[in-house]
């Protein structure tokens, strides 16, 4: 942890000043702005603080079990938050809009939760969860219900019929209360492991969940920036966005994956800015934050 060095390459003061211009903020959930139920003190100070600048506040998460409502109930009951089902641009929504601009009238293939499932029966694409003859499409989702035999449909069908494998995101593992556990990447690296298929994922890190949230609420990429702590998927989203970045020290990213002993960049998803937590983020927002 001593090896990173903030003013190496985050105590720009132009850089800094450039926070005060953000006004849509792009957040990562689960190791960002909270973790299970409990809410990161600074994330209802800095939501305060977007609402009173006149920007906009969206949730950009890889978690595909819940549905925008599901997550305006959590923000409610959990957090004490109002939201609106819009806010949430989830891996499972990006799914859901990409199968149906692309398998509309095909037959998919999901390995998923049961919630997972029905939504997108709902809203009329045709899923099944067993190895059948014409399957158009294999679709695999983080699932809490996982079980070996869905596991065997998966390679079954990746063996025998020569279909696309897409995965709804790349997150290897979710943060939990006492750590992490296995997440949609994990369980897709596995079936890889078994059937040699690589899976190509619809959520984070796409640019098109960036390009989503700068079409619906007008802001410009210059007034945007993507909050998360994983690199490779909240970070990489904002860069294949073409907007700036902020990573977050309260969840799978670490200080010294930023940067080496000898203050080099460590990572080819390298942020634009580097805060503890979520109340430092603010603090610089309001211009209350200074590294040197």
């Amino acid at each position: 942890m001593d090896t990173f060095d903030p003013k190496h390459i985050y105590s720009d003061a132009a850089k800094l000043a450039r926070l005060k211009d953000k006004k849509l903020f792009l957040f990562d959930i689960d190791g960002t702005i909270a973790v299970g139920d409990t809410l990161y003190e600074g994330s209802a100070d800095l939501f305060r603080y977007i609402q009173a600048i006149g920007g906009r506040a969206y949730y950009i998460t890889n978690n595909s079990t819940k549905s925008g409502l599901d997550y305006v109930k959590k923000f409610h009951d959990a957090f004490h938050l109002d939201s609106t089902e819009d806010q949430f641009i989830t891996s499972g929504y990006m799914t859901l809009r990409f199968l149906k601009e692309n398998y509309a009238d095909k037959k998919i293939f999901v390995l998923g939760t049961a919630s997972f499932v029905a939504e997108l029966r709902k809203n009329g694409l045709w899923v099944t969860e067993v190895c059948e003859d014409s399957i158009d499409c294999v679709v695999v989702a983080y699932d809490s219900e996982l079980n070996y035999a869905k596991l065997t449909e998966v390679c079954k069908i990746l063996f025998t019929q020569d279909v696309p494998f897409y995965g709804t995101n790349p997150d290897l593992r979710c943060p939990i209360d006492f750590g992490f556990i296995p997440d949609c990447g994990a369980i897709c690296n596995m079936i890889t492991a078994t059937t040699d298929k690589q899976p190509i994922y619809l959520g984070k890190p796409s640019k098109e969940v960036v390009k989503l949230c700068l079409e619906v609420s007008g802001f410009t990429p210059e007034e945007t920036l993507v909050v998360g702590d994983r690199l490779y998927t909240d970070i990489a989203c904002g860069i294949n966005g073409g907007v700036d970045t902020c990573v977050l020290f309260t969840g799978e990213a670490q200080k010294k994956d930023i940067l080496t002993p000898g203050g080099e960049p460590n990572t080819q998803y390298l942020p634009d800015y580097a805060f503890e937590n979520v109340q430092e983020l603010l603090n610089a927002c309001q211009g209350e934050i200074n590294f040197k």
